[in-house]
């Protein structure tokens, strides 16, 4: 018998809704409303691509030359986005997760980071994909089961399926992170541009993303309005961050929820949003998605 890619597919229902959550990763295959599938993504008998729905632990976006010093040491990770010689998206690409538990409604799986190249710290993580009347609640909850503190910071990579010409946007961060063209390496926090200001909501048109913004205006929602449909994605107050991305084909936006900027192992503009976890210490952040 052939082993899927992302291995073996936990799918929840509640209501209107149903997801499909898959051992490989925690990712989030797939969420339907009504019958209609929200996401860009991919098929159970495929791999993924372009970090289709992927958990970003233990640290989201880019870490620069996939170098950072922690405790007074210096770490080199592997670099896994060649073009722009960083580390992208944390570890763990690939991992089976194990099943914690498991109801119509929803779904824990978890799995543990040892350490490895680049990485000395032993990180528990689990998830929990939930599903009620209101939509998706992801939970994250993350402990350090070593002995030595870690640097950490979560992202998640869902797409929303939209046709970019027509889709409308709501955007509502009150600040931008200017990055190199190059690289997409932080170089300073300032207001929104022009070009990125959706936080009245506009129609995205040909405008391009691929922007980390912080500071969300009354409270952390992105809404995506297209093709009769209104698609909100919300998180809670420990996450501060979120990534907009445009893929080439535009038929879909990433919105990616981070409790941490891109480069936040290192000094710079997004340091001080990285989390330090002592040996027995927890963090954890919910987000989701709902239709209206």
């Amino acid at each position: 018998m052939s082993i899927l890619p992302t291995g073996e597919q936990f799918s929840i229902s509640c209501g209107r809704y149903t997801a499909v959550v898959t051992e490989v990763g925690a990712t989030l295959r797939s969420l339907t409303s009504e019958g209609s599938e929200i996401l860009w993504t991919f098929a159970a008998d495929e791999p993924p691509r372009g970090s289709m729905g992927r958990q970003l632990l233990p640290w989201p976006n880019r870490i620069r030359d996939g170098r950072y010093e922690f405790g007074g040491v210096s770490y080199q990770l592997p670099i896994t986005e060649v073009p722009r010689n960083t580390a992208l998206h944390g570890l763990g690409e690939g991992t089976p997760w194990r099943l914690v538990s498991r109801t119509r409604e929803s779904v824990t799986l978890s799995t543990t980071y040892y350490p490895q190249s680049g990485w000395n710290a032993v990180l528990e993580a689990r998830i929990t994909h939930t599903l009620s009347d209101e939509g998706l609640t992801v939970r994250v909850e993350a402990v350090n089961q070593g002995t030595t503190p870690a640097p950490f910071g979560y992202g998640a990579h869902p797409y929303i399926a939209a046709d970019l010409t027509e889709a409308r946007l709501t955007l509502p961060f009150s600040r931008e992170l200017r990055v190199d063209d190059e690289r997409l390496l932080p170089l300073s926090l300032g207001t929104v541009t022009p070009e990125h200001d959706f936080i009245e909501g506009r129609t995205v048109g040909e405008t391009q993303f691929d922007s980390a913004f912080v500071d969300p205006v009354g409270g952390w929602q992105i809404t995506v309005e297209a093709g009769g449909r209104r698609v909100e994605m919300w998180a809670d107050d420990s996450v501060r961050w979120a990534q907009v991305f445009t893929p080439p084909t535009r038929d879909a936006l990433a919105l990616e929820p981070m409790t941490c900027g891109p480069d936040a192992f290192n000094d710079g503009p997004t340091h001080a949003s990285m989390q330090t976890l002592a040996p027995g210490e927890a963090t954890s952040c919910e987000w989701g998605i709902r239709v209206g």
